[in-house]
């Protein structure tokens, strides 16, 4: 359902399809209704909740694992890992939504899943609310950004990743396994998460660059525009690469980088994709907004020698 939607998108349109899916929750006699959405990018598809092999000893949370096509997957209650009370209700609106990011499957249970919306990037914010919950909630920086949708109502979009990494089932490497060449200059680290910037940095650091940093393509171009009044036309010289997300309030990546690769001034610098979304289509359109390639987040044994290898092509 979800991946046959994402190629629709025009590349630099600074929009994002998001599947809207809801989780529902009880307080009293009252029944409210949350409401979600998720990357379609990360979607691998939406099913029914399939016959599920409890794990002994997994958290109340981990409903168990089936078989997808030769792939076992791990499934989520995200009611339970959320600590929501749901009403009892028949199963038959729940859906499995099996996300993949980083290459990892893993399959989130929803009280219902409701359609596809298509948004831009401008109207969406970022989530800057926390109230301190306990772990497991939506306190720890689970949602990356919030848009209205109709009757005033607020979506929030929830970040599957980072619940992913909380379960212990992405580590990144980041560790160099051999000697690195050292590049002198700069580099531009564009990602609205704090971690992932501050893993990126780290290792661009470690390749001997200096590293200026922005939460999202708006930020970045603003952080350009000071570059260049600074350097002038040396500075495709001295900002060796850019290396953005993909996801990312305001303006996304695929956006960010045909600004750049339309304006004179910028074109020169290399961009290379690093985002935790593995479609088939992202690496696709990922070129055809000028970037130079795509990596999926992270492994700094892959990350540094393909950095490297941009940054020796662009070498005048």
């Amino acid at each position: 359902m979800a991946g046959a939607t994402v190629s629709a998108l025009k590349t630099g349109a600074n929009e994002m399809e998001l599947v809207d899916f809801r989780i529902y929750k009880q307080i009293g006699e009252r029944v409210y209704e949350g409401i979600y959405g998720v990357n379609v990018a990360k979607v691998r598809e939406i099913i029914k909740i399939p016959k599920l092999t409890e794990l002994p000893g997994a958290p109340e949370y981990i409903e168990g694992i089936f078989d997808l096509r030769g792939v076992v997957i791990p499934v989520v209650n995200l009611a339970k890992w959320m600590g929501i009370k749901t009403p009892e209700r028949d199963r038959e609106r729940s859906r499995v939504i099996i996300a993949e990011f980083s290459k990892i499957l893993v399959g989130f249970i929803v009280g219902e899943a409701k359609r596809i919306r298509r948004i831009s990037w401008a109207d969406i914010e970022p989530a800057t609310f926390s109230s301190g919950g306990e772990e497991g909630s939506l306190d720890h920086n689970k949602v990356t950004g919030v848009t209205k949708i109709e009757n005033d109502a607020v979506l929030l979009i929830l970040d599957f990743e980072s619940i992913v990494k909380d379960l212990g089932l992405y580590h990144p490497t980041v560790n160099i396994e051999s000697a690195v060449e050292q590049i002198s200059g700069s580099a531009m680290v564009i990602d609205d998460s704090a971690t992932a910037r501050r893993i990126v940095k780290n290792t661009l650091e470690k390749m001997g660059m200096r590293v200026i940093e922005a939460v999202d393509g708006s930020d970045a171009l603003n952080k350009l525009n000071e570059m260049y009044d600074k350097y002038g036309e040396q500075l495709s010289s001295e900002l060796r690469v850019i290396v953005s997300d993909v996801e990312m309030p305001r303006m996304d990546g695929f956006h960010f980088a045909a600004h750049v690769k339309d304006d004179p001034r910028l074109k020169d610098i290399p961009v290379v994709f690093n985002s935790s979304i593995s479609d088939r289509f992202s690496d696709k359109r990922g070129k055809e907004a000028g970037g130079e390639s795509y990596l999926v987040k992270f492994d700094a044994n892959q990350f540094v020698p393909e950095v490297a290898r941009v940054i020796k092509n662009h070498i005048k």
